[in-house]
């Protein structure tokens, strides 16, 4: 398929999309499971969350959305997980390559883990805030829509990534086929 060897998860499940908060828990502990199974995490070190997109594209602004929703408690000494969240907002805005900005701030606070959260470009309409993707091969942003940055990933930031993702655009010739 042209991806990188790793663990692809997929769910899927039209509640996603509803206010139904019982359907949300059993979503977020099956989420929480398979999280914690891509990665075993240690108190030691901090998560960095990331929130990748632009704030001011709806469709773009998932990232950036859930990092305003983060509990940071880096700041925190007597917490149970030292986490610290960034949206760092996208090249076209800021002229700063996301990496750049993701490597430097992993290279200080030097987290065990980065959890990168992004809008993704769906195959199908049906995908569309339906289903949630994960994986531990990292992200490129910008690629579901050809917009291709530098990639996000072990390899490029020396700590594991995992990247979430919710489908929420499709191009128009999808549109039309569906």
């Amino acid at each position: 398929m042209g991806r990188p060897m790793g663990t692809y998860i997929t769910l899927e499940s039209v509640f996603i999309k509803e206010n139904n908060p019982e359907a949300h828990e059993k979503l977020i502990a099956i989420l929480s499971k398979h999280l914690n199974q891509l990665c075993p995490l240690n108190n030691e070190k901090p998560i960095l969350v990331v929130g990748l997109g632009n704030s001011q594209v709806t469709p773009d602004s998932l990232g950036p959305k859930t990092v305003d929703k983060i509990l940071v408690t880096r700041h925190l000494k007597e917490t149970v997980r030292s986490v610290a969240a960034l949206s760092p907002g996208v090249m076209g805005v800021t002229g700063i390559e996301t990496l750049e900005v993701i490597k430097g701030i992993v290279e200080r606070i030097q987290p065990q883990l980065v959890i990168a959260i992004d809008a993704l470009a769906a195959r199908k309409v049906s995908r569309i805030n339906t289903t949630i993707q994960i994986c531990d091969t990292g992200v490129a942003p910008g690629g579901g829509v050809g917009n291709k940055r530098s990639k996000l990933d072990k390899e490029s930031l020396g700590v594991p990534v995992i990247a979430i993702g919710v489908p929420t655009v499709v191009d128009a010739a999808t549109l039309a086929n569906d």
